[in-house]
């Protein structure tokens, strides 16, 4: 920390010595815009680095909804090390490995060792999770810090920065409220208002496709359908991921296919039967069929991009997550982006306290390659699983001749990620 600065232990009543907080002199204040996973994990590192932090969120209540998602070890160290650890392993499933599988033949193309394998490897573990238990223990742990407050209801309208830092304007129920801080972190989206409002207007990018998604209980589905695994099915022109979430009590399976419907949003309503029809029996094997068959509701969406963006930060306003590079969802990616984004913005604060619009031009600095990096090669997959004819046969072929072993090396660079060595959590 600068000169002139002082830590103590955190003693307020609602925040634990153990909770690694610590307290400054002058606490500054940082204003985030959404109270999603990036949002809340920020949250929690800033105000584990003393600074006071008021959230925006504009729905009204934190609901635990959504789907599965993967967490990798580079998310999980930095839960870990935000004392989440304890809570998310009790609804998580840690997954043997992950098994590639051809779609019209139901025979293994190649098997990811994951596990005990993966964290002993990279010192932390792979989890596989519902995104409600995630957000309800962000949110939980966000309650216990007397220095975090969650404003729900609010959307973020409009910002100004001045000498002494920001004034963000929300509206909400009772009318427009402005907050000041020094600093401003937008984590509101896809969609983000603020990333337009900063200069970067063009809109997200349909990709021509649309994923499914749906939770069925695991006695529903066939014993081999419960065990610790992601299989990810290679089809025509599709694929089918499905695992195991909530202790292993649901099965979350996506489907994802080309498509032309591009409607905004991410919780459609979708009829079981028109999903059915998009999935041949030409195609793809009795057991592929009999799982997508298995949920009664299945819910949709349409998938979006955004061109990289040269910079996430303009004065004391930066983006992060997905208003600063969304993922398309070929390498399961999105969340814990989002989650290394809002451990280096924290810390780069924590480091230049005195200097936002410094200590955030360094955050976007240092993100800025590895976010595209990911970016491309989660667009590369993409086109891969899709493959058709001789080239899918080749790339089954190359699958099988490198082996699993050799594609958990390959993603070192990926999951043994961790924030610089002159950046702390605690």
């Amino acid at each position: 920390m600068p000169r002139g600065r002082r830590n103590a232990p955190c003693t307020a009543p609602r925040c634990k010595p153990s909770c690694g907080a610590k307290v400054l002199t002058s606490s500054p204040s940082v204003i985030i815009a959404g109270a999603g996973i990036g949002g809340l994990t920020a949250a929690l590192a800033l105000a584990r680095n003393g600074f006071r932090v008021v959230v925006l969120e504009q729905t009204e209540r934190l609901e635990e909804t959504g789907a599965g998602i993967q967490l990798s070890p580079n998310a999980t160290r930095v839960l870990n090390a935000l004392g989440l650890g304890a809570d998310l392993e009790r609804h998580g499933v840690v997954p043997a490995g992950l098994r590639v599988l051809a779609a019209t033949s139901g025979r293994e193309i190649l098997r990811m060792p994951l596990g005990e394998r993966a964290a002993q490897r990279y010192g932390a573990p792979y989890w596989l999770i519902h995104r409600g238990d995630l957000q309800a223990a962000l949110a939980a742990a966000a309650a216990r810090m007397l220095h975090i407050t969650v404003k729900l209801g609010m959307h973020a309208d409009d910002f100004a920065t001045h000498a002494n830092g920001v004034t963000v304007s929300a509206r909400g129920r009772a009318g427009v409220v402005d907050e000041r801080g020094t600093a401003f972190i937008a984590a509101d989206g896809l969609w983000s208002a603020t990333r337009a409002r900063i200069g970067y207007g063009e809109p997200p990018r349909f990709a021509g496709r649309t994923a499914w998604r749906a939770l069925v209980p695991a006695k529903d589905v066939a014993p081999q359908w419960r065990e610790p695994l992601i299989r990810l099915w290679l089809g025509r022109d599709a694929h089918l991921v499905h695992y195991p979430v909530k202790g292993g009590n649901l099965i979350n399976v996506v489907a994802i296919m080309e498509d032309s419907w591009n409607a905004p949003g991410w919780s459609e309503p979708a009829a079981r039967a028109d999903l059915m029809r998009r999935f041949s029996p030409r195609h793809w094997t009795p057991q592929a069929l009999s799982l997508i068959g298995a949920p009664e509701a299945w819910l949709k969406w349409a998938l979006y991009d955004r061109r990289p963006l040269l910079s996430w930060s303009q004065g004391p306003i930066a983006l992060l997550g997905d208003a600063a590079h969304p993922m398309l969802p070929y390498l399961a990616q999105g969340a814990a982006m989002a989650i290394e984004d809002a451990a280096v913005a924290a810390q780069c604060l924590a480091r230049m306290p005195d200097d936002p619009t410094a200590a955030l031009r360094a955050y976007s600095a240092m993100r800025r390659a590895r976010a595209w990096k990911v970016q491309r090669l989660a667009a590369r997959n993409g086109a891969r699983y899709h493959l058709t004819g001789v080239r899918a046969v080749l790339r089954n072929a190359m699958m099988r001749a490198l082996g699993g072993a050799w594609l958990l090396r390959h993603y070192d660079w990926l999951y043994d990620w961790r924030p610089p060595p002159a950046l702390s959590l605690s």
